[in-house]
């Protein structure tokens, strides 16, 4: 097969086989999302169940240190599977990151508490989120290259948005079952059981995964590469090329407000409104999904807008938002009004949503076949971990020694600055056949 036959294989999956494709990347990425979220929005439970009563901030601050503890593994699990998908395929690499969050989290909910097991509990809780960190460390960039590579060149972020939509709808539905669950049950009911139900829902989320993920064939891009014989036999040190390396450094920054954004803005939001500034855990829970739902709506259209006029204005863009409108809406969410929280939450779902919708086809775009999920898993889940998982940590720590409630605004203001110039120094990578690599 000549290299210019290749290039018309990687783009000439039918549309019926795209749909099916994207149906199951945004499936798969609901169910790692949910899974890894869950644990997000019952930080405060979990805090009291599996540490010792009578220190609640210390309880808090280190079950958001387990939190972050498990991002250190995501670029383990990111290299690992990346490997995984570049040497033996996309699609298996995916299917095993879903049985490994799926197993984790359903174990999750049937631990037993610090009352029962001590130390035990704890122990066996920071061992499943790490084995979590793995799984969602080869998720990301497997399932966006299955579904990426899959797509035609003009169509690729719009149809790379619904595996992001679903892991803001994912996010959703978790915040959503813990809103219903806080509303119904009493505080006594919710530590005692009902914090386990949305981790056990997991179980029949990850059977669905898996057996769709199962059904379908690896992309076009790494069948070609394939039949070519062009597999790189150590993708992480042909990551760090001399031709790679400048890409390399974009796809560790480029994340930034992508990372520090999420964690900040829709999972820490809960704990943030209710131990800081005593909100209900109800209303809390409420905000953020006031935000993650207009965010889920929007990104699909701001991926349409990056396929007609490029990636780098709509991400830019997204950044300035972020930049200007972060101080006055956490000052409306310290106003005390449930109303203002919920129009401020809103707000900055809105102006993330640019950036979380043309993020993935950024940094696909960035690398040639034989690299691709390797060095994408490595730069996209080291900053996850310094700026995400770290950051409901860092901020708890940094509110107990200054009380100053505005340091989520300055940490996501910073990380948009950091991702503006990023995508200022990138090319612009719309459109771009995923074989057009010099």
């Amino acid at each position: 097969m000549t290299s210019a036959e290749s290039a018309h294989v990687v783009q000439s999956s039918s549309p019926s086989e795209t749909r099916k494709v994207t149906v199951a990347g945004a499936i798969g990425f609901f169910v790692e999302n949910y899974d890894n979220s869950v644990y997000g929005f019952l930080a405060g439970i979990i805090a009291i169940v599996f540490f010792p009563q009578g220190a609640e901030a210390v309880a808090l601050l280190f079950t958001f240190g387990i939190f972050a503890v498990s991002f250190v593994f995501r670029p383990v699990g990111g290299v690992l599977l990346g490997i995984m998908s570049d040497r033996v395929g996309r699609r298996p690499a995916m299917v095993l990151a879903l049985t490994l969050m799926a197993g984790a989290t359903t174990t999750i909910g049937l631990l037993p508490g610090y009352a029962s097991w001590g130390i035990g509990s704890v122990l066996l809780l920071l061992l499943l989120r790490l084995i979590q960190g793995v799984s969602v460390g080869g998720e990301v960039s497997a399932a966006m290259s299955f579904v990426g590579e899959h797509a035609e060149p003009r169509k690729r972020g719009f149809l790379m948005s619904f595996p992001q939509a679903g892991s803001t709808l994912a996010n959703l539905v978790g915040s959503g079952s813990a809103f219903l669950l806080t509303s119904t049950l009493s505080p006594a009911a919710m530590e005692s059981w009902g914090w386990r139900i949305p981790f056990l829902i997991a179980a029949p989320l990850g059977i669905i995964g898996f057996y769709i993920r199962q059904k379908l064939e690896d992309t076009p891009a790494f069948t070609a590469m394939r039949d070519e014989g062009k597999i790189a036999r150590n993708p992480l040190r042909d990551a760090f090329a001399r031709e790679n390396r400048r890409r390399l450094v974009l796809a560790f920054t480029l994340p930034m407000l992508n990372s520090a954004g999420f964690f900040v803005i829709f999972v820490f939001m809960p704990t943030y409104l209710t131990s800081q500034l005593k909100f209900t855990r109800p209303a809390g829970l409420l905000v953020a999904a006031v935000s993650l739902a207009c965010a889920t709506v929007a990104i699909p259209f701001f991926a349409r807008i990056s396929d007609r006029i490029g990636r780098r204005p709509v991400m830019i863009t997204s950044c300035v938002a972020i930049i200007v409108l972060s101080v006055p809406a956490y000052l409306s969410l310290n106003a005390g009004s449930e109303a203002l929280a919920i129009v401020a939450g809103a707000v900055l779902g809105l102006a993330f949503a640019g950036n979380y919708s043309v993020m993935h086809p950024m940094m696909l775009e960035l690398f040639p076949s034989n690299v691709r999920t390797t060095a994408y898993a490595l730069g996209y889940n080291v900053t996850t971990a310094v700026l995400g998982g770290a950051a409901p940590l860092i901020l708890t720590a940094l509110y107990g020694s200054t009380g100053n409630l505005l340091l989520p605004a300055f940490f996501v203001m910073v990380s948009a600055v950091g991702t503006a110039i990023a995508a200022y120094k990138n090319d612009e990578t719309t459109g771009r056949s995923l074989t057009d690599f010099v």
